[in-house]
């Protein structure tokens, strides 16, 4: 027999006036404001900028894995869904996808919360980034693995 099980799900959770619900299985790595001077000429933040910001937030978790020197070796896949605006409060949430020999691929996810609405969040960019461990010389190293 089937019973009905009680949820907390907010029912306006997906209704666009609302916003959207932030991720539960990615981690927070970064939050910023957008400024002025971060502006194209039609007044919303240059698609760069954003960018720039995802593949510091990308950095965060591989990070924790390489024990040292890393860089972005690819982008691969970067998706504006909705402009960002000055005073938007962006939030960039963070996952590994894949931990391989010498890189590890992650996933990034950026909810704006705009100033006027603060706390509704609309997702305004996700992207898909693989950083590489390097070493001194700016070779591939292996990435350390823990031990059992």
């Amino acid at each position: 027999m089937n019973t009905p099980q009680s949820t907390s799900i907010d029912p306006h959770a997906h209704d666009p006036a609302h916003g959207v619900p932030l991720p539960t299985d990615k981690e927070l790595v970064l939050k910023v404001i957008p400024m002025p001077a971060d502006c194209n000429a039609n007044g919303d933040i240059f698609g760069g900028w954003v960018m720039a910001q995802v593949d510091l937030a990308g950095a965060v978790l591989p990070a924790r894995y390489t024990q040292g020197r890393m860089a972005t070796v690819a982008v691969n896949q970067f998706i504006f869904k909705q402009p960002v605006r000055v005073g938007d409060i962006l939030s960039f949430f963070s996952s590994v996808s894949r931990i391989g020999n010498t890189s590890i691929t992650v996933q990034v996810e950026v909810y704006a919360e705009r100033f006027q609405s603060q706390g509704r969040y609309v997702k305004v960019t996700e992207a898909s980034l693989t950083y590489v461990a390097i070493d001194g010389q700016g070779k591939p190293r292996p990435i350390p693995r823990p031990a059992p």
